[in-house]
Order: C-alpha cells, then sequence, then structure tokens
C-alpha cells in the first residue's frame, strides 16, 4: 500500500467511525427527541439527519449519477412536504446512503476520479466541481451537521456522540 492509499484508507476509516457514532446517537430517539432544536427557528434533529441523507444522496445520485432509484428517493427526504421519519427510518437513511458512497469510491478507477462536473454561478461551490472536491465536501458536511445533532442533543440532556 503505498502513503497515499494508507492516508485515504485513514480517512475513510475515521469517517466510518463518525457514521458509526452518529447512528449511534440517532437510534434510541423518540419522535419527540427528534423533533427538539436549539431554537425554534433551527432545524431539528430529524431535520438536520433527512439533510444529511439527502445531501449524500443528491451529490451521489444527482450529479454523479451513481447508486441509483433509492438515492433518488432519498434525494428528497430534506424537502419541503416530506413525511417526518422515524429513528429507524434515519438509520436506514444513513446505512443506504453511506453503504452506496462507499461502493461507488472502491470501484471508481484514477479515469473516474478525473471526471470534472459544472458547478453552480453562485460562489457555493467551484466553477468545475471533481470527485475529490464531492468526497472532501460530504466529509465536512457531515461533520458541520453530526456537530449540529450533537449540541441538540447535549442542550436537551441526552446522550451526545463524543465527536
Amino acid at each position: 500500500m503505498t502513503e497515499s492509499q494508507a492516508l485515504m484508507s485513514t480517512i475513510y476509516e475515521g469517517w466510518h467511525t463518525y457514521q458509526a457514532l452518529l447512528i449511534k446517537a440517532l437510534t434510541p430517539l423518540s419522535p419527540e427527541q427528534l423533533a427538539l432544536s436549539v431554537a425554534p427557528t433551527l432545524r431539528s434533529i430529524e431535520d438536520i439527519a433527512t439533510h444529511v441523507i439527502g445531501a449524500r444522496a443528491r451529490w451521489f445520485y444527482k450529479l454523479m449519477g451513481e447508486s441509483g432509484e433509492e438515492f433518488a428517493d432519498l434525494s428528497t427526504w430534506d424537502r419541503q412536504g416530506m413525511p417526518e421519519r422515524s429513528a429507524d427510518e434515519l438509520i436506514h437513511g444513513l446505512e443506504t446512503t453511506w453503504q452506496g458512497m462507499q461502493e461507488a469510491i472502491a470501484r471508481w478507477t484514477p479515469a473516474d476520479w478525473q471526471q470534472t462536473y459544472p458547478g453552480d454561478d453562485d460562489d457555493s461551490e467551484p466553477a468545475i466541481i471533481t470527485r475529490q472536491w464531492v468526497i472532501w465536501h460530504l466529509i465536512e458536511h457531515d461533520l458541520h451537521h453530526g456537530g449540529e445533532i450533537s449540541l441538540t442533543l447535549g442542550m436537551h440532556g441526552l446522550p451526545a456522540p463524543n465527536l
């Protein structure tokens, strides 16, 4: 294994550990606990979790054409008017997106990693998006929103993942 491969393996292992901590924190939550937020105008725990799931699915399915119809469905979970999700459904969404992402990453060839996509014109993302950028963006996205979930749980006296 090259030094670069070892570094990537370490990064993915850390991301996987983070995923497991989020799942552990969400698993025992009741619908009332999933509805908790840090303020009435901010997202609930359930909203944050569906946003993580939706973003993963959108980047992989809508941008890169990965993971098929199940990701197409998951990509809408955080959109207006969608039903509330139980802890079991959230866990399923996190596990399904995780598995689909990891299968795609493992399958990508060096040529696949070089593929690019046009970005939006709103300065929130680069003009040309690479697969490397998508992976880093999803890692930072998971970290940010996992932190929100942890903070919300802790503020309400519930066990929070040790992130």
